[in-house]
């Protein structure tokens, strides 16, 4: 039961990328150099986090406890122009099948169906040392920038098992049964309800190399979709099922009709997701040693009329079963590969309307403006172009920037720092 009670499929975390190393001040240093000119280098990059696939995890039970996840810093820079040190990635390792959503909106980041790295949180840039300031009228800069934050983000994570079949069904139809009898999977079985209480995968051999993966999954009762029973817990993970194996007590031995039974789950399986319920099914009659030959037959009739194909078997006794394989597997090579869930987030833009700004007084005569809103407009704008300087110039007056470094002293020529871009403040 330990193995069962730590399968945790879902888990929400804080990702902190690395804070950017701080520029360094410095001057260089010579013997018979009586004034060397700045040489502070620029601080390092701050560490991404960075996502992968593991083929030997099977659960998200490492971040059960361990909640914030944070990379390191870039290094400080240094003198004679040394660089500071680049951050290392911090690299999270999850379950291959992971989907990664933003928290908030529930959008989907990425999706973890390959061995492919994706990065969800970057480090900060690296400040300039004041080397990067010097110009021909500003020859001594006595300072620096600051390294930038790495990105904050709240994330959800989803484990959705890869299998190529689902079993579906009625808790105590069958289903764990049957996986042990055509795979080496070895579920708890008993006969009781939610014996079944995590999924379980299982390769399934049908001879000359070729196989599949099942995917035997908790019972589902009537509800599910709306979180009653273990269903809704688990539902997530017949969602890249290519084909559903729905497994139905034939025989009635749980005092349910088998029609009903199958019309019930059916009914969940849309509610969830009307994709899923139109997903391809073979209907598996379970327990045929335990029904009547009219109870079988009868079934049969109603599952053809619907299209579908009917397989009638008894788990217990094998009958039926070693023919179960090569079936599925030939249905599998007419049915393509489910999708990738498709990201849909997109990382929020500063927002001009989003006015927030700081100003500091970096040094006698230069002044740093801290407003990511007004880089991303540096950042589209040509500023060789007079129009676009305009719109700028617009821009710092209409957010009240301009009155404040007034307020604030700024005079005539001044330096300007915004971002990578520096002004003369000119009157």
């Amino acid at each position: 039961m330990a193995a069962q009670t730590n399968f945790i499929d879902i888990a929400t975390i804080w990702l902190h990328a690395g804070k950017g190393g701080d520029g360094a001040v410095s001057f260089h240093r010579e013997k018979f150099v009586a004034a060397g000119g700045p040489d502070g280098g620029d601080g390092g990059r701050g560490g991404d986090i960075i996502f992968v696939a593991d083929d030997h995890l099977s659960t998200l039970m490492d971040f059960r406890y361990k909640r914030k996840y944070t990379a390191p810093e870039g290094g400080k820079g240094g003198a004679s122009l040394c660089h500071g040190k680049n951050a290392e990635n911090l690299i999270i390792k999850v379950p291959l099948g992971t989907v990664i959503k933003d928290a908030e909106s529930g959008l989907v980041i990425a999706d973890l169906s390959d061995h492919t790295p994706v990065t969800i949180a970057k480090g900060g840039r690296g400040g300039y040392g004041n080397a990067h300031f010097a110009t021909p009228t500003r020859q001594i800069p006595k300072f620096a920038k600051p390294g930038m934050p790495g990105e904050d983000i709240q994330v959800t994570l989803e484990l959705k098992l890869i299998a190529d079949v689902g079993l579906i069904g009625f808790p105590n139809v069958g289903k764990s049964t049957l996986i042990s009898t055509i795979s080496a999977a070895k579920p708890k079985i008993a006969n009781y309800h939610f014996t079944t209480l995590v999924p379980t995968l299982g390769v399934v051999s049908v001879g000359e190399g070729a196989s599949f993966v099942c995917a035997d999954i908790p019972g589902l009762i009537e509800g599910a979709s709306e979180g009653i029973g273990l269903g809704h817990d688990f539902l997530r993970h017949v969602e890249r099922c290519r084909l559903l194996l729905h497994v139905v007590d034939v025989s009635g031995s749980e005092c349910r009709e088998p029609v009903e039974d199958f019309e019930k789950i059916n009914e969940e399986l849309a509610k969830f997701s009307p994709e899923l319920a139109q997903r391809p099914q073979i209907v598996v009659g379970n327990k045929c040693d335990l029904a009547t030959e009219e109870q079988i037959e009868s079934f049969r009739s109603y599952v053809e009329g619907k299209g579908l194909t009917f397989v009638p078997i008894s788990a217990a006794t094998m009958q039926g079963v070693r023919e179960l394989p090569g079936l599925v597997y030939n249905r599998l090579k007419d049915i393509p590969p489910v999708p990738v869930f498709t990201p849909e987030y997109k990382k929020p833009e500063p927002k001009a309307n989003d006015r927030a700004y700081t100003i500091q007084r970096m040094e006698a005569h230069v002044w740093s403006i801290d407003a990511p809103w007004l880089e991303y407009i540096l950042a589209g704008s040509n500023v060789d172009d007079y129009e676009s300087l305009q719109y700028f110039q617009r821009q710092l007056d209409e957010s009240g920037i301009l009155t404040e470094l007034v307020e604030k002293g700024v005079q005539e020529n001044d330096t300007i720092l915004i971002g990578e871009y520096q002004f003369d403040y000119i009157f």
